[in-house]
């Protein structure tokens, strides 16, 4: 008998493992663009060809995105071979990218080449607040910068 519950016990120890592993941990509260725009949660419009301070940087299929930083302000920006079909946006966490908002996807809307912005969201000197950026490109792959 005593086999038989400690086997029991393994076995229903073993499948709550398996469930939170399957759950896995937190990930992105998606956000829309318009969740990020007109000063929604405290996000600011920006102009798509903005510059700032290239903070971090990844290059894909013909595209550079970028986090970038300036007056206080942190986005995203995608330039270069640039089509319709890409977008950029930005992923703010508060807890050092255990959860994050993705605040986007902003679409390429000014013509091939051009260059798009996400919203800006205020910077932090607390380092479990950070940023990073992400593009879809028109490869269908998704590229993301480190955290910021």
């Amino acid at each position: 008998m005593f086999k038989l519950r400690t086997l029991a016990s393994t076995t229903a120890a073993l499948a709550l493992g398996a469930g939170l592993l399957i759950v896995g941990p937190a990930g992105p509260a998606q956000a829309s663009a318009a969740d990020c725009s007109h000063g929604a949660n405290g996000f600011v419009d920006i102009s798509d060809n903005a510059s700032g301070t290239v903070q971090r940087s990844v290059s894909h299929f013909g595209d550079t995105i970028t986090l970038q930083s300036a007056g206080g302000h942190g986005f995203a920006k995608i330039e270069g071979a640039t089509t319709s079909s890409e977008s950029v946006w930005m992923d703010w966490t508060q807890d050092g990218g255990r959860t994050w908002l993705q605040c986007g996807p902003f679409q390429v809307d000014k013509g091939n080449g051009s260059s798009k912005t996400s919203a800006a969201k205020a910077t932090s000197s607390n380092s479990a607040y950070m940023f990073r950026a992400c593009g879809y490109t028109q490869d269908g792959v998704i590229t993301c910068t480190s955290w910021w």
